[in-house]
């Protein structure tokens, strides 16, 4: 009975070390990330955003090689340009009240940002790339940034954005009670 006792004691101490190795040693899924987040700046801001456009783009970008294949790439680019007014640069002249009358003179409307999203744009294909392909890539982002750059100049971004400064703060004034409200822009 004793002899017995020993063997299921043995048996006992040799499955936990068993199972604990097996523990130790199964294969394990998973993603570790570290962060060491660092605040760089705070800066203060008075940029009225007040119109965003979209603009799609369709980018073929060819490099053109005398003794490789030419490699290309087909991108949707997808990229938002926001128009605002800095209302830091109204000065108190720039404000004149009587009685219920307010009359302010605006600084003209600028484009805040145009900004490629890289969430919704995809890349569609690549030819001959290779090894080549994240240069390729980065050389059409590059090439639509300053296309759709160009494309925001060339729209009405200016005109909607004082549009809607008109739409958004006559109404505002209006509710601090004043009657009679005039918005000019520089």
């Amino acid at each position: 009975m004793n002899n017995f006792l020993k063997f299921i004691l043995i048996v006992a101490i040799v499955a936990g070390l068993g199972w604990f190795v097996w523990k130790k040693m199964e294969p394990k899924e998973g993603v570790e990330t570290n962060h060491q987040v660092l605040l760089e700046r705070i800066e203060s801001m008075g940029k009225l955003e007040l119109v965003k456009y979209r603009f799609s783009d369709v980018v073929e970008h060819k490099n053109v090689n005398t003794y490789l294949p030419d490699a290309s790439v087909l991108l949707i680019i997808k990229a938002d340009a926001v128009g605002c007014i800095d209302l830091t640069k109204i000065k108190k002249e720039h404000i004149y009240t009587q009685h219920d009358s307010v009359s302010i003179t605006l600084p003209r409307s600028e484009i805040c940002y145009v900004k490629i999203d890289h969430e919704a744009s995809k890349v569609y294909d690549t030819k001959m790339a290779f090894f080549r392909e994240g240069k390729l890539v980065g050389e059409a982002f590059r090439s639509a940034e300053q296309e759709i750059s160009r494309q925001v100049k060339k729209s009405d971004i200016m005109k909607q954005t004082e549009a809607n400064a008109l739409h958004v703060l006559k109404p505002f004034l209006e509710g601090l009670g004043f009657t009679k409200v005039t918005l000019n822009f520089e």
